[in-house]
């Protein structure tokens, strides 16, 4: 099972001309198959990069793939023009609730409770702060607090494998993160300058990178 923290949205979805698409919607709910297959194909790779941002212990990435597929065959059907959001942002929406249901759905066919999973998205030594661990390792904050789901037997060895692979100092100075300290406040309590603790960081975000992309 391979993790890829930070979804990579193709560099031209964005400048792609999308005040077309409400119109081939339009034609794909008439029975224009042309315009459902153009689409299809403009948000099939959308649809990909959104499922690596998913982790489903027993499922298969295509499996994800394939519920962001039903998930845009739903925004098509049930796109409304006449509402003030676009179909990329209404896609983007059905897509990631079916994504969801999904993972929620299995949950309970396994008879595995919802709680047994966490959210690397979710502060991990104190809920007070705002920090994560995919602050650490991706610099981005993700809004949907499942985003990320792993299990919860899987962050357990995450964590411990944090403390085997860092040093004293990279783990003092990531524990000091997670609190929500600044870099000058981490620097002050380690008595080392404010480079070293850059520097620290951006280790233990190698590392961990390298670690989570090795065990897929």
């Amino acid at each position: 099972m391979t993790y890829n923290l930070q979804p990579e949205i193709p560099e031209d979805f964005e400048t792609n001309d999308s005040t077309m698409d409400e119109e081939y919607v339009e034609l794909a709910k008439k029975g224009d198959a042309a315009a459902q297959e153009y689409l299809i194909n403009k948000y099939k790779n959308f649809v990909r990069a959104k499922a690596r941002s998913y982790f489903l212990i027993g499922a298969d990435r295509e499996d994800i793939i394939q519920e962001g597929m039903i998930g845009l065959y739903k925004a098509i059907r049930d796109f409304r023009g006449d509402k003030l959001s676009s179909f990329r942002a209404f896609a983007e929406l059905c897509i990631t609730r079916q994504i969801i249901t999904a993972i929620k759905t299995a949950t309970r066919q396994k008879h595995i409770p919802l709680n047994s999973y966490v959210s690397l998205n979710k502060p991990i030594y104190d809920e007070d702060s705002d920090r994560t661990l995919l602050d650490v390792i991706s610099g981005n904050k993700i809004t949907d607090p499942e985003e990320l789901i792993i299990s919860r037997e899987e962050f357990d060895d995450i964590e411990e494998k944090m403390g085997e692979i860092l040093s004293s100092l990279e783990w003092e100075v990531l524990m000091a993160y997670l609190e929500g300290k600044s870099y000058q406040e981490i620097a002050l309590d380690l008595h080392r300058h404010v480079k070293s603790i850059d520097n620290a960081l951006q280790r233990v975000k190698r590392k961990l990178e390298r670690y989570l992309e090795h065990r897929g």
